[in-house]
């Protein structure tokens, strides 16, 4: 029995040195753990602290042994896990000012939990401060460039931005927020500078795709060689020059949004068969590629030319025509609403004084008379252009009619100036498009060029002013 006993106590000490052994072991892991690492008992009160964390806090483990974490540690949840005894894996935790992953896992036995294990994680102990300020310098990064991205893709203007008293104005933005509520195409008609972006803004603001993007494509603007993949994209070494991992075309950036296609009747007859296919079937391939993309967007044109007219002379696909033509918005031009010139020009002078970062100045009754008295061939955006001239030559407080360029006089005198200025640009665009292609032996891509245009541009001017290439 004594034998026995002596037995039994030689056992229990060499298992108490065991335990002593493995715990030591234990602590040597723990604090040479790259980790930050605290261990609570089942009412939060730290039992360790590891050298990790005592580096990251700057403050030793003997200051904090006994205490609740919730005095030690910035906006923990160890008190919470160990009292609901879920586990809770890569929460972002701020602490100091750095954001860091923590993870949080309730010890349980018999069903009952006993303590619990906080851990934040990082790459190495010495460069534990640096990664928390990396860690938040990229999320801040990404933000940024996320907000640049909604920025960019999003539309600028409301229905709020289309300023106007005039009845036809006041009756086309009812019509156009009715358009907004469906998915139908929008063909959207006027004279250049009348506000035709500002409508399509407007249209996807107001729509349930408001929180996709907003891709605006000026059909005039892209060479006609590069109008498909400018379109559609296209997959790696589908061409010389391509970009070596492809790139997404206009369609696909809009996906999930509304498409932008602003002067559209400047789109080659080739193009516009591809773009009816792709209404119609909505799904295109990339070009060079073999998958098909479905498509799921809104599409809101706009012309400055008379497309019926072109159909019927056969420069604008007749079906094409109709399958953009569903809802149709005629934007008057501005000497048809003279009404407006008024409250356009106050709203243009406060917009212009803060984007120029200059003193807001009021408007004479004089000049606005003057204003009226204009007719308008360059629309709201020339009435921009005059108001910013005249913002920066005023010199006092208030624009005077002297402050206005000379070009506005009366009404009758305009008028003259205008038809007779207008002949004289369209003779003088003339001779320069004959000149060139002489000089260019009728090579058209070579004209362009001397001429400073695209080629489709220049395709256009062609038609439109019928220049004969045989007597040139």
């Amino acid at each position: 029995m004594f034998y026995q006993d002596i037995k039994n106590e030689k056992s229990s000490k060499i298992k108490l040195e065991k335990m002593k052994k493995y715990i030591d072991i234990l602590e040597t892991i723990l604090d040479n753990a790259y980790e930050g690492i605290v261990i609570v008992d089942k009412d939060g009160y730290i039992r360790k602290f590891n050298h990790a964390y005592e580096e990251f806090l700057g403050i030793k483990e003997k200051e904090v042994l006994g205490k609740h974490v919730t005095d030690v540690i910035e906006n923990t949840r160890m008190h919470k896990v160990v009292k609901n005894g879920k586990r809770e894996v890569g929460h972002v935790q701020e602490i100091n000012g750095h954001k860091i992953i923590a993870s949080r896992i309730p010890v349980i036995e018999k069903d009952e939990v006993v303590a619990g294990v906080g851990k934040i994680l990082f790459k190495d102990i010495k460069e534990l401060k640096s990664l928390a300020q990396r860690f938040e310098v990229l999320e801040n990064k990404l933000n940024y460039y996320k907000n640049e991205v909604e920025r960019l893709q999003q539309a600028k203007y409301s229905f709020s931005n289309i300023i106007t008293k005039d009845s036809k104005m006041e009756y086309l933005k009812g019509i156009a927020k009715d358009a907004a509520e469906s998915n139908s195409t929008v063909l959207i008609q006027g004279e250049s500078g009348t506000g035709k972006e500002l409508f399509a803004h407007a249209i996807h603001k107001a729509s349930h795709r408001k929180y996709g993007a907003f891709v605006r494509v000026n059909c005039a603007a892209i060479p006609q060689n590069l109008l498909e993949s400018e379109f559609f994209g296209y997959e790696s070494g589908a061409f010389t020059g391509a970009n070596k991992n492809g790139k997404p075309g206009k369609f696909e950036l809009a996906n999930g949004g509304t498409i932008f296609l602003d002067e559209i009747g400047a789109m080659p007859l080739e193009m516009q068969a591809k773009l009816l296919r792709v209404i119609q079937e909505r799904e295109f391939e990339r070009v060079g590629g073999t998958t098909t993309i479905d498509l799921d967007l809104r599409i809101i044109a706009a012309t400055n030319e008379d497309l019926e007219k072109k159909v019927k002379k056969g420069d604008f696909r007749e079906d094409l025509y109709y399958r953009i033509n569903v809802i149709q918005l005629n934007i008057p031009p501005l000497r048809e609403r003279s009404g407006d010139i008024e409250i356009l020009a106050k709203s243009l002078i406060k917009k212009l004084s803060n984007e120029l970062d200059m003193e807001e100045k009021s408007i004479s009754d004089k000049a606005i008379a003057k204003l009226k008295s204009y007719n308008w061939p360059g629309n709201v955006r020339e009435l921009h252009n005059f108001l910013e001239r005249a913002l920066n030559l005023a010199k006092g407080e208030i624009i005077m009619a002297h402050d206005l360029p000379d070009i506005i006089s009366n009404k009758d005198s305009n008028d003259e100036a205008k038809y007779t200025l207008k002949k004289a640009v369209v003779d003088a665009e003339k001779e320069a498009i004959k000149k060139a292609i002489k000089k260019a032996e009728g090579n058209k891509t070579k004209a362009a060029k001397i001429l400073g245009i695209h080629r489709t541009s220049l395709y256009h001017k062609l038609k439109e002013y019928e220049i004969d290439l045989d007597y040139v």
